[in-house]
């Protein structure tokens, strides 16, 4: 008999017998899964998730499947099968005696439910609660979920047996998570609630593997919604309609499945989803109190990009006659996504699924999961709680980062196992051999433009820039840093300009009067030169470019002279603000001459300005940290007031006019990766205000024929079609709105990430006839443009084009396109 020309051989690997079985309920009618169902098996009720899906890891040798409305059925478990389909049919008696009067009685049972929230909400009940929390997260993968098989195959032919495929991914993987997770992190807090001052979070410790010092940023990240009851419920920074909000009977389904027992206490099990199948809302299950109406066990489910679980479980307290958060789950796994999904930045990463049809290899990111569950103990209820400093939402101790392991011991519900400490052993080793800690610490001072190189901080923005008017701009400077001490720091730059040959520079220096409200006193002296008619608040942060591409194209620019003292505080809550007072001397480099008074022409004029500015970001969340404060959980809309006063006759200051400036930022944030972002500015000059201080509204446009010959770097909000000096105004208001459109590749490196953008704005100008020298139009009839933006094409670099339109549209159809490059430098 001739040898068998193509004969595979699978060379497998044991890894034992495995008994989990996959389980899926669904309508026996319309074939779709029915969230929810009850699989009984041993004894015990499993609940599956909304897909009508359940994993049994021990079934017994029949399991039974119910779903109130339908008739239960049973299956046989057989050793060698894995994947169980029950359908059930509906039963169409007991659908009879649900509706009754054509009343839903779950709808009734959820309005009452919501009405007595009052009674039923924990926040609202109690005068006050104290209660600690042990908190661990985990990235890791269930290893015998995944396949030990080595993907090697030999084919057999007439000449012999060769090697074909080799592919051990899986392998390898296996043998990692055999013995480590991928990622882990503690936390012990104790939570403080007052009905007068709100609820916070106290860190008593935390541990995140590798790191000595943890990255505090994550570990104010909300995963999870604290409670059931509000308007909002929060899952990965995405906001979701509350199913037990005021209005939730407008915007979700209820049906009742069951009448179960909780902690010895009959509860209705009712499910919930979305009235409107195109907003993004939860699915999921409610477990009601028959008797109180409280919730006694919720389940939030969204299933998109990711798979998101959210589970909070209660505990029935006589005393108080409510349930009470007892402890709380999550579970993230890869969802139906077409594009890399991170989240804790680079801490859990779900790979791409491509387009290649349902029987698609799996790769390592299919094993790997989420998991986060936080156990409450040590409960107290109306007894005098005061809270200390509230306006941050989080409070790390000190002492929280050298926690010792006979510390935590104590709070752990079990001790770690053997994966669990040799992830801490494995991680500690890894971060310290990459240098990782040093690294990221490194990253966000370059953020911010800053190397540090021993005391003192090296300004990146400080070595080159370029503009029209200077040329090439060389320089350096610096500031100092903690190394030299804590309660002070100097800084200071020097430039030249190799256009104008003109040397600029500034010196200053700042006491430190407060650490919790990181409160200074300073003053500083400057010669530079700044950009005419532009508007910039002085709390505004400070983060790195490049290259910021307006000066590049600005040839417009007057010379200050300035000394200025200042204080800057976070004392008031969730705030900056900067108080200065500056004494200096303006000399505009164009020809400009101003006269308000119509016989007295002003070339160079001094002013004396007292402002205040105040960045209010009332939704925000902020936690202190050992190293300072962090806005831990941006919220929107975020407010920006600023006024300034210049006062003649004090200080040699030659005019008397008042500025108040304000800026209104929103942003829609949603879990598929795409973002609406919208600005509104507004500004209002009174008084003898001369053009240098007055208001562009940021134009960006070369007055140049022909597009291309205007082709320059885009501004991230400046009007592409504006050109420079062709509008001022004493007094505007501007309105941008963006949308941004998933990332896609088109081919190979190529990708696209269209960015859709509007813009408009109008102003007007009191006594124009006082300011000689520049021709220029205002903008009473109102301004628009409107265009797309295609950032990161390739390496970093895009484009961007937009329309001129409106009452002050161009005759000549090119003068109103504006072609731009972008250019994002990504160094993380």
């Amino acid at each position: 008999m001739k040898i068998l020309t193509f004969l595979f051989l699978l060379l497998s690997i044991s890894v034992g017998a495995q008994t989990a079985i996959t389980v899926t309920v669904k309508d026996a009618e319309n074939n779709t899964g029915l969230p929810f169902a009850t699989i009984i098996s041993q004894g015990k009720n499993y609940i599956t998730d909304v897909d009508g899906k359940l994993v049994l890891e021990q079934p017994s040798a029949t399991i039974t499947a119910t779903y109130t409305s339908y008739t239960p059925q049973s299956v046989t478990i057989t050793p060698e099968r894995r994947f169980y389909t029950i359908k059930l049919a509906a039963h169409s008696e007991v659908l009879k005696e649900l509706v009754i009067n054509d009343n839903n009685p779950a709808k009734e049972i959820m309005g009452r439910a919501i009405r007595r929230k009052p009674i039923t909400n924990p926040q609202q009940k109690l005068a006050s609660f104290s209660y600690k929390t042990y908190d661990r997260l985990v990235v890791t993968a269930n290893p015998d979920s995944i396949s030990s098989k080595l993907d090697s195959v030999f084919v057999y032919e007439e000449i012999g047996k060769r090697l074909a495929k080799i592919d051990s991914s899986r392998f390898k993987f296996k043998k990692l998570i055999d013995k480590r997770h991928l990622y882990q992190t503690e936390k012990v807090s104790e939570y403080k609630f007052n009905r007068d001052q709100g609820l916070k979070e106290e860190v008593l410790a935390t541990r995140m593997a590798g790191f000595k010092q943890p990255l505090y940023e994550f570990i104010g990240l909300k995963l999870q919604s604290y409670s059931v009851y509000t308007d909002k419920i929060d899952l990965l920074e995405t906001k979701y309609a509350g199913p037990m909000a005021d209005d939730a009977l407008t915007e979700y389904n209820y049906k009742i499945l069951d009448t179960v027992s909780v902690n010895n206490r009959d509860s209705y099990m009712i499910y919930f989803s979305s009235k409107n199948r195109m907003k993004k809302k939860l699915n999921g299950i409610l477990y009601i109190d028959t008797t109180t109406y409280g919730v006694s066990k919720a389940v939030f489910r969204v299933k998109n990009v990711l798979d998101i679980t959210s589970t909070h479980f209660f505990t029935y307290e006589e005393d108080m006659g409510l349930w009470f958060p007892d402890h709380k789950t999550l579970k993230i796994v890869k969802g139906n996504n077409k594009q890399d999904i991170k989240i804790l930045g680079e801490t859990i990463k779900f790979d791409a699924v491509e387009s290649q049809g349902n029987n698609r290899e799996k790769d390592p990111s299919d094993f790997v999961y989420l998991y986060s569950e936080s156990q409450n103990f040590e409960k107290k209820f109306n007894i005098p709680v005061t809270i200390r400093r509230t306006s941050v939402a989080i409070e790390i101790k000190d002492e929280a980062i050298n926690r010792p392991e006979s510390y935590w011991n104590q709070f752990r519900t079990d001790t770690l196992d053997s994966r669990s400490l040799t992830t801490y052993m494995a991680l500690d080793s890894i971060v310290a051999k990459e240098n990782w800690e040093q690294r990221l610490l490194l990253g966000r001072r370059i953020i911010n433009g800053y190397v540090p190189i021993g005391p003192i901080d090296l300004d990146l923005r400080q070595i080159v820039k370029y503009n029209n008017y200077e040329g090439f701009r060389v320089g350096v400077g610096f500031v100092t840093n903690d190394k030299l001490a804590e309660t002070f720091r100097i800084s200071t730059y020097g430039a030249y300009g190799t256009k104008d040959g003109e040397f600029k520079y500034s010196l200053g220096g700042a006491v430190r009067l407060g650490k919790f409200s990181n409160s200074w006193v300073g003053g500083s002296y400057t010669d530079d030169i700044r950009e005419i008619g532009s508007t910039s608040f002085a709390t505004d942060k400070r983060v790195f470019k490049i290259y910021d591409p307006r000066p590049i194209n600005i040839s417009t620019f007057y010379n200050y002279q300035a000394w200025n003292g200042y204080v800057e505080t976070k004392i008031i809550p969730k705030t900056e603000s900067m108080w200065q007072i500056t004494r200096s001397r303006i000399d505009p480099k164009f020809e400009y001459v101003y006269d308000p008074s119509g016989s007295h022409p002003y070339s160079v004029f001094n002013l004396t300005m007292a402002s205040v500015a105040l960045q209010w970001n009332p939704f925000s969340d902020y936690m202190q940290t050992p190293s300072g404060r962090i806005e831990v959980e941006k919220r929107f809309p975020k407010f920006a007031f600023q006024y300034s006063q210049a006062v003649s006759g004090l200080l040699g200051g030659d005019f008397n006019f008042g500025k108040l400036d304000f800026r209104a930022e929103f942003e829609k944030k949603y879990l598929n990766g795409q973002k609406t972002t919208a600005l509104v500015q507004t500004g209002l000059a009174i008084g003898d205000t001369p053009l240098t201080h007055l208001y562009s509204t940021s134009p960006n446009n070369l007055d140049r024929n022909g597009i291309l010959a205007r082709i320059t770097f885009a501004g991230k909000n400046s009007f592409e079609t504006m050109y420079f000096n062709e509008f001022f105004s004493s007094r505007y208001m501007m309105l941008q709105v963006k949308h941004g459109i998933n990332r896609f590749t088109v081919f190979r490196g190529i990708k696209l990430s269209p960015m859709l953008v509007t813009r408009f704005a109008i102003g007007g100008m009191d006594n124009k006839d006082h300011h000689i020298g520049l021709n220029y139009k205002t903008l009473e009839d109102g301004y628009y443009e409107s265009g797309i933006e295609f950032n990161e094409i390739y390496k970093g670099l895009g484009l961007t084009a937009f329309y001129r339109y409106g009452p002050y549209q161009l005759p000549h159809f090119d003068r109103n396109l504006s072609v731009k490059i972008s250019y994002v430098l990504n160094l993380f």
